[in-house]
C-alpha cells in the first residue's frame, strides 16, 4: 500500500514538473501572433506600412522572449497589446492604400473609356463628314464667293408652276440627308426665273419655288429654323435670256450653304454679295 503511494506521489510530482516547465498560453499573445502574420501575408505591407510592420515583429519578439523568461502575465499581456495594435494600424494603412489603388483603376478605366468613346465619336463624324461630302459632290455643288452653291435647274418644277415634280425627290433627299448629318449648317433658298412675264410675276413664282424647296427639306426633317427661303425674280441672271437655252439656266433654285455663324457665307449676308 506504503508503495502504491509513493507510485501516485512520484507521477504527481513528474505531472507539476512538467506544467511548471510548459510555457503559459495568453488570449492576447496568441491574438497578436496572428495578426502579425496576417499583416506580414500581404503583398502591400512592405510598400504601404513597413514600419508598423516592424514595430509589431518587434513588440512581438519581446513578448515572446518575456513568455519564454517566465516573466509576469501582465508584462506579456502588454507586450503582446502593442504588437497586436501595431499589427492593426498597419492592416489599415494597407486597406487605405488598396483603397487609393482602386480608385486608381476605376479613374484610369473611366478615363480610358472616356477616350475610346471619343475617339468612337471622331470616327463616327469624320465617316459622317466624308458622306456628307459625297452626297454634295453628287449634287454638284460648286465653290463660290458666297458659299457652297447647289443648283436645283427648272426641269424640277412644270412651267410656270411651283409644284415639286416627283423626280426632285432625290436631290431633295440627298440635301436633306446632308443637312442633317451636318446640323451646323444653314441654307439660303433662292428662286430664280427668266425675264420673261412681269416683275411681279416673276417675284411671286420665284418665291414659291424656293418656298417648295423649303418646305420639301422640313418635311425630310431639316429644322426650320437651319432654312431661309426668298424669291430673286429675274434679278440675278446667270445666262442671256435671248434665247431658250440661257432662259432655261435662269429659271433656277439655288441652296447656298453657310456654317450658321453668320459672316460673309451667312443667310442673312447673302443677298448682300449678289
Amino acid at each position: 500500500m506504503n508503495k502504491y503511494l509513493s507510485l501516485i506521489g512520484v507521477a504527481v510530482a513528474v505531472a507539476l514538473a512538467g506544467c511548471a516547465s510548459a510555457p503559459p498560453r495568453t488570449d492576447t499573445l496568441e491574438r497578436a501572433r496572428a495578426e502579425v502574420q496576417v499583416l506580414a501575408a500581404d503583398p502591400l505591407t512592405q510598400q504601404a506600412a513597413p514600419k508598423d510592420l516592424e514595430q509589431a515583429r518587434g513588440r512581438l519578439q519581446q513578448a515572446e522572449t518575456a513568455l519564454q523568461q517566465k516573466q509576469p502575465a501582465e508584462t506579456i499581456d502588454h507586450l503582446a497589446y502593442l504588437a497586436e495594435r501595431h499589427a492593426q494600424a498597419g492592416e489599415a494603412r494597407v486597406q487605405e492604400a488598396r483603397a487609393r489603388q482602386e480608385i486608381a483603376r476605376a479613374d484610369e478605366q473611366r478615363n480610358r473609356a472616356l477616350l475610346e468613346a471619343r475617339a468612337r465619336e471622331a470616327q463616327a463624324t469624320k465617316m459622317q463628314l466624308a458622306a456628307a461630302q459625297a452626297q454634295l459632290a453628287e449634287l454638284k455643288a460648286k465653290q463660290t464667293d458666297r458659299g457652297l452653291v447647289v443648283t436645283l435647274g427648272d426641269v424640277l418644277f412644270d412651267t410656270a408652276r411651283a409644284t415639286l415634280k416627283p423626280g426632285a425627290d432625290l436631290t431633295l433627299d440627298r440635301l436633306a440627308d446632308y443637312m442633317k448629318e451636318s446640323p451646323q449648317s444653314h441654307v439660303l433658298i433662292e428662286g430664280h426665273t427668266d425675264n420673261r412675264g412681269s416683275d411681279a410675276y416673276n417675284d411671286e413664282l420665284s418665291e414659291r419655288r424656293a418656298d417648295a424647296v423649303a418646305a420639301a427639306l422640313m418635311r425630310r426633317g431639316v429644322p426650320a429654323d437651319s432654312i431661309k427661303a426668298v424669291g430673286r425674280g429675274k434679278d440675278y441672271p446667270v445666262a442671256s435670256n435671248d434665247t431658250p437655252a440661257g432662259r432655261q439656266q435662269n429659271r433656277r433654285v439655288e441652296i447656298v450653304f453657310s456654317n450658321g455663324a453668320g459672316g460673309p457665307q451667312g443667310a442673312a449676308d447673302a443677298a448682300s454679295l449678289r
